[in-house]
């Protein structure tokens, strides 16, 4: 085979994301997966976005990704999460047509230009001279590359679990990749852990009583994830999915479920320790909410569509790895599900994982700075994490591959940038997922402003066609010319952008504002019109606090700026503790902002770093 600049292990949300970042950057790209008709599966919901999530579909979107787009093409519900709160945690999520994701995405590869798309297992990593140089593969073929991205999602020697009962493999229906565990641990010297992840089962729609259960139906909305949504993504269509109305269904579960679970407790394989892996708190099992949270009597279940050609349902909130015969007794307990049939048995799934300590804030592997990981390999939970890693890091691949500086995204820039550097900088014991909580300026990191805080570097990184970004340009141009107007004139002793205020960061085209629209010299009959005026409203109504962000993030920024060479000698300053030595030496920080955010690191301790870097400077 050709040699490539890039190859990608894995095809799931991180490796489709990686291999498309890579080849737009120009470099020659191949993806390896499994099975070339599970490329992008949705193993757990049939969903993308929600909390913080959908921020970083949107981010992606910026930077000239695709699961935003496909996202649009495949949805069959779209809701706009915490409207009731703050724009700040406003959140895009919607429901897909699974299939319909999958033959998207798969199909949005294969027009990609510069990008080859193969179905193989990686066996083996070969090297020469200690560096990675190519794979091998279960043919026996072996393909050199400059750069290679690990994107193996749960792969890596998974385990699924029902009950007693435990088999080896991927995901329900693909194998395992045990060589590759191997491979990374003896070949690249990679320290492995153990994680825990979890499905619920999936029932048929003809057995569930609906009159039973509240209805929530999709929002009538014009926003969709994709910023570029007049932009034709492809040069041919994508595969759409025809209804975008289908509804989700809540119930609760009873206190008989509950008793169902603690009958039969000790079948679970988590409480006969047969499983190693950690799982997460965020998102734990059925039978751990039962124990954990035994005062509550019920919870919350969502009945949620796999597509409009299935008759499955997902049951999000009753994730098990209870033995199949107790499943059907939990599910017979809930209302509306007493004659339920299960399509797809729940389970859950362990796999070894990547500690991130081992990685740059690029991605890449600090042993070995060609090779690059991304997903849940990284520890991470969500296709919405996963898909943000495998983007940068099939950026930096293909720059490493052209002799290129690889680059970073800060933490006041994105979403995306707060996980990378959290993996990174923290100690990793769960699953990691993405809160709105974990960044520090999520007022200024909104849903609706990923395009300002990173097309212009898309761009600039080769990430964003040409077409999209003089698309963003003209948006970007008329939205400044708007805000000095609306900061320049006035009406009876007031300017324009204070009046602005009184609508609170809430935009109504329906509502009266408080001023003659026409002084704008903008159209809010079109939808760009529309777009400026929400943007404007949410940043006059926080204006305060935007500033105070601001002024954080030039501090953080000048902590960024003071540069950590990887040779620097942390045993040679008097007054760092060993603990603090210990952890700077493990993560090895670029700069004085990401070692303040190393747990064990006191300020004084910071101080001491501060000093030592002043004096090479010098």
């Amino acid at each position: 085979m050709d040699k490539y600049d890039v190859i990608v292990i894995g095809a799931g949300h991180a490796g489709c994301e990686a291999a498309l970042a890579a080849a737009r950057v120009g470099g020659k790209t191949l993806l390896i997966t499994i099975n070339m008709d599970h490329i992008a599966q949705m193993s757990c919901n049939p969903a993308i976005g929600g909390i913080a999530k959908g921020q970083v579909v949107r981010e992606i979107d910026a930077l000239g990704g695709y699961q935003g787009i496909v996202t649009d093409a495949a949805s069959v519900q779209f809701r706009m999460l915490n409207r009731a709160k703050g724009p700040a945690v406003w959140s895009p999520r919607a429901q897909c047509d699974k299939s319909c994701y999958q033959r998207g995405m798969k199909f949005a590869l294969e027009q990609c230009p510069r990008l080859d798309v193969i179905q193989a297992e990686v066996t083996d990593i070969i090297m020469e001279d200690s560096k990675a140089v190519g794979v091998i593969t279960n043919f026996a073929d072996e393909i050199y590359s400059e750069c290679l991205v690990f994107t193996t999602g749960t792969f890596l020697t998974g385990k699924l679990h029902y009950g007693s009962n435990n088999f080896s493999g991927g995901r329900a229906g693909d194998p395992a990749s045990n060589l590759l565990s191997i491979a990374l641990k003896e070949r690249l010297n990679l320290r492995l852990g153990r994680l825990k992840t979890g499905t619920p089962p999936r029932i048929l729609s003809k057995t569930i009583d609906f009159d039973k259960m509240q209805r929530q139906d999709t929002e009538v909305s014009e926003e969709n994830f994709s910023y570029y949504q007049d932009v034709a993504p492809l040069p041919l269509a994508l595969p759409q999915a025809i209804r975008k109305d289908m509804p989700c269904y809540m119930v609760y579960s009873t206190a008989e479920t509950n008793k169902v679970v603690k009958e039969n407790i000790h079948q679970a394989p988590l409480y006969q320790g047969k499983i190693e892996g950690i799982g997460t708190r965020y998102c734990p099992s059925f039978e751990d909410k039962v124990v954990r949270f035994e005062h509550h009597p019920k919870h919350l279940l969502f009945l949620e569509p796999e597509g409009e050609f299935t008759e499955e349902y997902y049951i999000n909130g009753i994730s098990t790895s209870l033995p199949v015969d107790v499943q059907i007794q939990m599910l017979r307990t809930v209302p509306g599900l007493e004659n339920a049939v299960l399509s797809r048995y729940a389970y859950a799934i362990e796999y070894d994982f990547v500690f991130p300590d081992q990685l740059n804030r690029s991605l890449a592997v600090k042993k070995h700075l060609n090779v690059f990981t991304a997903g849940q390999i990284n520890g991470t939970s969500g296709y919405e994490e996963a898909a943000g890693q495998g983007l940068i890091a099939g950026m930096n691949a293909a720059k490493f591959a052209a002799g290129k500086e690889t680059v970073e995204l800060s933490r006041d820039s994105s979403y995306i940038g707060v996980m990378i550097d959290d993996l990174v900088s923290k100690d990793i014991i769960e699953p990691y997922r993405l809160f709105t909580s974990r960044a520090e300026y999520r007022l200024r990191l909104r849903q609706d402003n990923a395009d300002l805080r990173l097309s212009e570097f898309a761009y600039q990184n080769g990430l964003l066609t040409e077409e999209k970004y003089q698309i963003f340009s003209r948006y970007r141009d008329k939205l400044a010319a708007v805000e000095k107007i609306l900061r320049k004139n006035k009406l009876k002793g007031k300017t324009l952008w204070e009046l602005l205020k009184q609508l609170k960061g809430h935009f109504d085209e329906t509502a009266p504002l408080p001023f003659d629209i026409e002084l704008l010299e903008l159209d809010i009959n079109s939808k760009q019109g529309r777009k400026i005026m929400r943007q404007v409203a949410v940043k006059a109504h926080y204006e305060g606090y935007l500033n105070r962000e601001e002024s954080s993030i030039a501090k953080l920024q000048k902590l960024e700026s003071w540069k950590i060479p990887t040779d620097f000698n942390y045993d040679g300053i008097v007054g760092l503790r060993n603990e603090a030595k210990m952890k700077l030496k493990q993560i090895e920080p670029t700069t004085l902002a990401q070692a303040s955010r190393i747990d064990g690191v006191t300020p004084a301790e910071l101080a001491l770093l501060q000093v030592h870097l002043t004096r090479l400077r010098k």
